[in-house]
């Protein structure tokens, strides 16, 4: 991300009606871009590879590869990439493996629209370790 360029943002999450809701969501927001989405952990993966995302909004439960260990991969193969864990869960076993796998904070769905793209411009200045 340069400085003036909206933050390029991919959603990952199982639910189609979900990842349609945050396609609208940040196209209310002239800094965030949607650049990408899937419904895996394992598309997640492999977008990543081509789209290069500032920001994931990555779902923790979904079948196939999770949320957890498609942070894991993502997080090594590109460190720069900085994962904004999205879940409707208030679990906190699982978010601390979130962010165990290198996801650099996490937000509930039920969150309002200001305090997720809050959370997006956060996790875009969060530096890599």
């Amino acid at each position: 991300m340069t400085e003036g360029s909206p933050i390029r943002v991919m959603v990952v999450d199982d639910h189609d009606v979900v990842r349609r809701g945050l396609q609208v969501f940040l196209l209310a927001f002239e800094d965030l871009q949607l650049i990408g989405e899937a419904a895996n952990g394992e598309d997640a993966v492999s977008i990543c590879e081509r789209m290069q995302p500032d920001v994931i909004l990555m779902d923790i439960i979904m079948p196939g590869m999770d949320g957890i260990e498609a942070t894991q991969i993502i997080r090594q193969r590109f460190p720069h990439i900085n994962i904004l864990a999205l879940t409707s869960l208030k679990d906190d076993a699982l978010a601390e493996k979130m962010l165990q796998a290198g996801a650099v904070d996490y937000i509930l769905k039920n969150a309002l629209i200001d305090e997720l793209a809050d959370a997006i411009r956060a996790a875009s200045l969060h530096a890599v370790p």
